[in-house]
């Protein structure tokens, strides 16, 4: 089994000029927060539970090698760093997830993440992960721990509530910095860490992603103008579109392919989707 922990590089004390807004950062000071530090020591546990590898990914220039160097000191198998500049990065994580994953050289079962970063703070790259990997999402968690052949989570509610999860491999895991932390590495590993060639991936294609089945198009949702009636029934009316006056649905039967081609451009005609 294959778990990966997708550790973010970002500046912990970045500071931000009070009349121009520039966030200023310093390498020096840039590293993994306390959430991915904790997604760390999940995704040496659960590898440890399936008797596993631990590959430890981030994304980022050269400076973010420290990030891995850590991991490997604390037990990470492997380490790769996605070459990448800050500004390639997208704020909604969505290009962070593509170029972890290019980055992978074989499919995870497992990705474990911090629940946001500490420089843009959305939570929603463990979103996209699971969304281009197709695993199961249990995001935002406070415990993680394996049980057999499967994985229990316990996420945080409203209210004081809490909401326990149940799933198994593949899945994409965030974890809070809650009642946990990363283990002391020894004085040996540490050294060891510190001479390792930090390997370097470039993006390229999902090479490790296999073809799935075929799934009916599901177009996007029109915006609709907001109805100016008052009453409710008038407004479910305008909305539907009951009270247009609609062309009546029209069955053709070309005898030859020129006629049948001849009708398909006559209508893209008349709807303005062709000259």
């Amino acid at each position: 089994m294959l778990v990966v922990a997708a550790l973010r590089w970002s500046d912990q004390r970045a500071t931000v000029d009070p009349l121009t807004g520039e966030v200023r950062t310093d390498p020096r000071t840039s590293g993994a927060s306390a959430a991915d530090r904790v997604a760390l020591e999940h995704a040496l546990r659960i590898a440890e539970a399936f008797d596993g590898r631990c590959l430890a990914v981030t994304v980022g220039p050269r400076e973010a090698d420290e990030v891995l160097r850590e991991a490997l000191a604390v037990g990470a198998h492997e380490v790769i760093r996605v070459e990448a500049l800050a500004e390639t990065i997208t704020e909604d994580g969505s290009e962070t997830a593509r170029l972890l994953l290019d980055g992978l050289p074989d499919r995870p079962d497992v990705v474990v993440c911090g629940d946001h970063s500490a420089d843009r703070g959305t939570g929603s790259t463990p979103a996209f992960l699971a969304q281009r990997l197709g695993a199961c999402q249990a995001l935002g968690l406070v415990e993680l721990t394996v049980a057999g052949e499967e994985l229990r989570g316990v996420r945080r509610l409203d209210g004081g509530r809490r909401e326990r999860l149940v799933f198994g491999p593949p899945a994409v895991c965030s974890v809070e910095p809650a009642d946990l932390g990363l283990r002391r590495a020894s004085l040996p590993a540490t050294i060891a860490a510190r001479r390792a060639e930090i390997p370097v991936a470039r993006p390229g294609s999902l090479r490790y992603l296999r073809a799935g089945g075929t799934r009916a198009y599901s177009p996007r949702p029109r915006a609709l103008p907001v109805p100016r009636e008052a009453a409710p029934h008038q407004r479910l009316l305008a909305l539907t579109g009951a009270l247009v006056e609609r062309t009546p649905p029209q069955l053709v039967r070309p005898a030859t392919p020129e006629e049948a081609a001849r009708e398909l451009l006559d209508y893209l005609r008349r709807h303005g989707y062709a000259e």
